[in-house]
C-alpha cells in the first residue's frame, strides 16, 4: 500500500469518526436540552389576513415551547411514577438518577462534541444508556431498549475508532 494510499484511508477513517463523535454527542446534548423544556399557553390577539389584530378584540390560545431550568424533568412523570412502582429500583437512587440526568446528558454532550476526553465521555455516555436500559427493560419497552442498544453498540464502536480522533480539545 503507498504511503498515498495509507493518507487517504487514515483522513476517511478520521472523517467516519467525526461524523460518528458529532451524532452521538449531538444526540446526547439534545435529549439533555429537552429535560429542560415545557409547553405554556401563551394568550395572544387573533390576527386577520392582513397580520393585524382582529377588530373584535378576540384572543386565541397557543401552546408556546420554551426553555428554562425551572422546568426540568428528568424523567417524564408517567415513567417516573411507574418506575417508582419497581421494586428492584430504590427511591433514593431514581431521585439521584432522575435529577442527574438532564445534566450528564447536556455534559456528556458537550464533551464529545468538543473532543473532551472523548474516550471518558463515550464510555460516560455507554453507561448511561445502559442505566436507561435497565429502566425500560423494567417497564416492557422493548422498542426502547432496542434504540438505546443501538446506541450502545455505536458508542462500543466509536471506542474502537477513538484512535482516529482528530480534531478535538484533548487527545484521549
Amino acid at each position: 500500500m503507498s504511503s498515498e494510499d495509507k493518507a487517504k484511508g487514515d483522513s476517511a477513517r478520521t472523517m467516519a469518526f467525526l461524523l460518528l463523535r458529532g451524532w452521538l454527542g449531538l444526540r446526547a446534548l439534545m435529549s439533555g436540552v429537552e429535560k429542560f423544556s415545557d409547553r405554556i399557553p401563551v394568550r395572544q390577539p387573533l390576527l386577520d389576513d392582513a397580520g393585524n389584530p382582529d377588530a373584535s378584540g378576540a384572543v386565541v390560545e397557543i401552546v408556546q415551547k420554551v426553555y428554562r431550568f425551572s422546568a426540568y424533568h428528568g424523567l417524564p412523570p408517567a415513567m417516573e411514577t411507574r418506575l417508582a412502582a419497581e421494586p428492584l429500583l430504590p427511591e433514593i437512587l431514581m431521585r439521584f438518577f432522575g435529577s442527574a440526568l438532564g445534566y450528564l446528558l447536556v455534559a456528556l454532550g458537550l464533551m464529545l462534541l468538543l473532543g473532551l476526553w472523548t474516550r471518558v465521555s463515550l464510555f460516560g455516555m455507554g453507561v448511561l444508556y445502559i442505566l436507561l436500559t435497565a429502566g425500560l427493560i423494567l417497564l416492557g419497552l422493548d422498542s426502547g431498549v432496542a434504540w438505546l442498544g443501538i446506541h450502545v453498540g455505536l458508542i462500543a464502536f466509536a471506542l474502537t475508532q477513538v484512535s482516529h480522533n482528530r480534531f478535538a480539545i484533548t487527545r484521549s
